[in-house]
């Protein structure tokens, strides 16, 4: 049997998932990611190894993606996050032609072919107040936990515009918003709606068209989803559960199936890494 892993050192998190030959995923695991690189990939990938019952010989190929990918040692390749996020969303939602990914520390929008090959893309990593680490830091700056974002959002009943195109601009203006008695909900929503709407410029920039597939740790928040579907005006895909975080890591477990295709074997072979 080929078994392939894919991991994903992320800025925030890293995940890890291993997948058959029927495309069968057969653990996969997430841990925050720290500052020590090597040692969590490797960390990560144990875990899933006894998760699946398997040994490190029991796996054919291993890719690794994400900014943190140069640092996996026992790794047999290396790809761009995009590259490995077209592939796995590619899988799940196969009429993909536009992907947005908002991380902790960056926002990307891409525009994919039928054959998941990337043919333009947009980065937004000069502030934070265009990623997921600006909504995690107003929730805790109000007092709230993680997660409780998604309960709190949903109560909201009129959000207040953000508009700060700096997290520190940003981030002074949820202050004043407090400091006027604003309902921590109606902030959440309207972070929540600053977000989207620098995501959805985003999308333009790389010509979005359908279908849109929306992944990253932000999208575990339905209002997330529902919101870039209406600035839309169009249905958005939104992997279930926790997978909406795991596509880079799915792709590259799809990608190690293909590369042992090409190479001809079933199994790990000398001077196939990078």
């Amino acid at each position: 049997m080929i078994i392939t892993a894919g991991l994903d050192i992320g800025s925030t998190y890293t995940k890890a998932l291993l997948q058959n030959e029927d495309h069968e995923i057969l653990a996969k695991a997430m841990l925050p990611t720290g500052f020590r690189l090597q040692e969590i990939a490797r960390t990560i990938y144990n875990q899933v190894l006894e998760a699946a019952g398997l040994s490190e010989n029991d796996i054919s190929y291993v890719i690794a993606t994400g900014p943190g990918r140069h640092q996996v040692d026992f790794k047999d390749l290396q790809v761009t996050d995009l590259t490995a996020s077209a592939r796995g969303a590619n899988l799940l939602f196969p009429g993909t032609r536009t992907i947005l990914d908002i991380g902790g520390q960056t926002m990307k929008a891409s525009r994919v072919d039928e054959a998941a090959k990337v043919i333009s893309f947009r980065l937004n990593d000069k502030c934070a107040a265009g990623t997921g680490a600006f909504l995690e830091k107003t929730a805790r700056y109000m007092g709230y936990d993680i997660q409780e974002i998604s309960a709190l959002m949903v109560t909201s009943k009129q959000p207040v515009p953000i508009s700060g195109v700096c997290a520190v601009f940003a981030e002074s203006e949820v202050i004043n918003h407090l400091s006027l008695g604003t309902a921590p909900a109606d902030i959440m929503q309207g972070a929540i709606e600053s977000l989207t709407g620098r995501s959805v410029q985003l999308m333009k920039r790389v010509r979005a068209e359908p279908e849109f597939t929306l992944i990253g740790g932000i999208l575990r928040f339905e209002t997330m989803g529902k919101t870039v579907s209406d600035l839309l005006d169009a249905e958005v895909n939104v992997p279930d559960g926790d997978m909406v975080q795991f596509v880079p890591a799915l792709g590259c477990a799809i990608l190690g199936r293909r590369r042992l295709e090409k190479l001809g074997s079933d199994g790990r072979m000398a001077g196939a890494g990078v």
